[in-house]
């Protein structure tokens, strides 16, 4: 078709007011215009923020010639949670809750980074047994969440079974959670000083029979998902992420270590009670979907391996250091991440002396890798945007913050 009619495409659906057809509408790219001065019109599609694909509330406006996706743009804010302003009013030891309640599927990390924040304020030496206790929640926590994103990941390339065994595990484990914080979801169980309460007698038991039969259920999930050639057709070579374009958009996690770049702050800034637990961080080659998958699914294996550690290690002891009832840091500003489901989880705080953070920043690793979509999703098919975005594993709740 002819500029007049992407002159009419950007004004009646990007606003009023006349355009040069050579502009973009809403500051999208627009690829070269076609092949021996042939042009088609270009279809912009509102893509959420209500889609059952994006994860969340999550707006993605696509520009499309054809089935190519020539640009995209990323809208996040559908979703604000007020974390970071709402910490200003609450009680250090109240701030955990809001915590859960950014990346709600991988709490325990938040609620750690805050801990360690808060505590490196405070001077308070943190218990051992604490600290194994916070590493076997993270670890618990972490194969929870890589469970969600290998089901939905499933979902997302056009499968259902492995959904169904994957929550059929992830039960399992928040069985498990809820006997050690009393809660499936938002679990308050990690505090400045400490954890809330120790392991219950016979949890133990229960995370060594569930440790017994993982490997091979693990094995099952592969060979369902990854083992799918419909399944490899749609993710390998797909989503792209090079080691460049990786670091110059500040990703951590799976999606920084499946372009293979070795950083994790596990073995970077030890911290808790990874020191002591011998563990591997998988790497991938491409930085392709298929790459982020293999990543994640070793993932699980290595944490597995830890959770063995921390119960046949765990030590004695009190579980709570010994802190005042109103926690009243002194002044200051300090900076704590740890290594999370998605990435680099960090609290930034900065205490002025009163039980009251004076501010705080949460880092969320999801943000970075919502706004890498933007360059790599240029150049694919309309039917891998789906795709694309469920092998970054974003989480909304942690973007909107």
């Amino acid at each position: 078709m002819n500029g007049g009619s992407e002159e009419t495409l950007a004004t009646g659906v990007l606003g009023e007011g006349r355009h040069d057809p050579g502009t973009p509408p809403a500051g999208l790219r627009r690829a070269p215009a076609g092949v021996d001065g042939l042009t088609t019109e270009h279809l912009i599609i509102n893509m959420g923020p209500q889609h059952p694909s994006t994860h969340g509330v999550l707006r993605v406006l696509v520009e499309v010639d054809g089935e190519e996706v020539v640009a995209a743009e990323v809208s996040v804010g559908y979703l604000h949670r007020g974390i970071e302003k709402l910490a200003e009013y609450r009680r250090y030891d109240a701030v955990g809750t809001l915590l859960d309640r950014g990346d709600y599927i991988s709490g325990m990390m938040a609620e750690l980074a805050f801990a360690l924040a808060t505590e490196q304020l405070m001077d308070v030496e943190v218990p051992r047994k604490a600290h194994w206790l916070r590493s076997l929640a993270s670890e618990i926590n972490r194969i929870t969440s890589h469970l969600i994103w290998y089901g939905t990941f499933g979902l997302d390339a056009g499968g259902m079974g492995q959904f169904l065994y994957g929550m059929r595990d992830r039960e399992a484990l928040l069985d498990i959670l809820e006997a050690l914080s009393g809660s499936r979801m938002m679990f308050n169980y990690i505090r400045p000083g400490g954890v809330l309460a120790d392991m219950p007698t016979g949890l133990d038991a229960k995370i060594r029979a569930f440790l017994g039969t993982f490997d091979q259920y693990l094995d099952e999930h592969d060979q369902l998902l990854g083992g799918n050639e419909i399944f490899q057709a749609r993710v390998k070579g797909v989503g792209v992420i090079d080691r460049s374009t990786a670091l110059a958009f500040g990703l951590t996690g799976s999606n920084l270590r499946g372009a293979g770049v070795d950083f994790d702050v596990r073995k970077a800034r030890p911290y808790a009670a990874y020191p002591e637990l011998d563990f591997e961080v998988p790497l991938g080659t491409n930085g392709d979907a298929w790459d982020r998958y293999n990543v994640r699914m070793a993932e699980m294996r290595q944490s597995a391996r830890m959770i063995g550690q921390l119960i046949d290690g765990m030590p004695e002891g009190p579980h709570m250091a010994k802190v005042p009832r109103i926690i009243r840091p002194r002044a200051g500003e300090v900076y704590a991440s740890v290594e999370s489901t998605r990435g680099e989880t960090g609290i930034h705080l900065v205490s002025d002396g009163t039980e009251h953070p004076y501010r705080m920043h949460y880092r969320g690793p999801s943000l970075f890798a919502a706004q890498a979509l933007e360059e790599i999703l240029p150049g694919h098919l309309i039917a891998d945007v789906v795709v694309i975005i469920g092998s970054t594993d974003v989480m909304l709740g942690e973007i909107d913050r």
